[in-house]
């Protein structure tokens, strides 16, 4: 199941895409073990995940990573749309890379230590929503910045940074549900790890 964002709750194939440009300390995906494919065996992957008893139940395809706009994905887009597959991509939003009409962009921004940096035009008009992970223990992480979301009007989810320590789990949930109350974003939980 997605367990984040938009399709929250939707039946879902994953596509996990190797390397990224941010490699952020808090990230809990393995993007530096990976195995190269041909998209044709990738997109026979995802057909074959996708069905139980010989049904499709699945429709959608996220692409995720490290992060996916380091790769030319769009002939693998391409291809899953074609294939009737919904597709959703979430990219950091430090890369640009033209995408088939049809993909979905969840953008979540990472703070380089820097601060957030704003998100280029030509990305920002494809993004349907923003993810920004929330932290009470770190002060890069305890906010939402304004990275362009505001001049197009889109959805702003908050999601609480999963510290492996229910303690502080606990702190930033509540001030992940504090910001989506108080500023009218919207509150995503991994919901897959709350499934195991």
């Amino acid at each position: 199941l997605q367990g984040e964002g938009i399709y929250a709750g939707v039946p879902a194939v994953f596509v996990r895409l190797g390397g990224c440009n941010l490699a952020c300390t808090f990230c809990d995906t393995d993007f530096e073990d990976y195995t190269p494919m041909e998209v044709s065996s990738l997109i026979e992957q995802v057909k074959r995940k996708s069905m139980e008893s010989g049904a499709r139940v699945r429709h959608l395809a996220v692409i995720t990573g490290g992060e996916p706009l380091r790769q030319n994905i769009a002939p693998f887009c391409e291809a899953l749309l074609a294939d009737g597959f919904k597709v959703q991509i979430e990219t950091n939003g430090t890369l640009y890379r033209p995408l088939p009409d049809g993909v979905e962009i969840v953008c979540s921004p990472k703070n380089t230590g820097a601060g957030y940096f704003p998100i280029r035009e030509d990305l920002l008009l494809r993004i349907d929503a923003f993810k920004f992970i929330i932290s009470k223990h770190r002060s890069d992480y305890d906010h939402v910045a304004e990275v362009g979301q505001a001049a197009h009007s889109i959805p702003v989810y908050v999601q609480p940074m999963d510290e492996y320590d229910d303690a502080r789990n606990a702190e930033n949930l509540a001030l992940a549900l504090k910001l989506a109350t108080e500023r009218g974003y919207r509150l995503s939980l991994q919901t897959h790890k709350l499934l195991g």
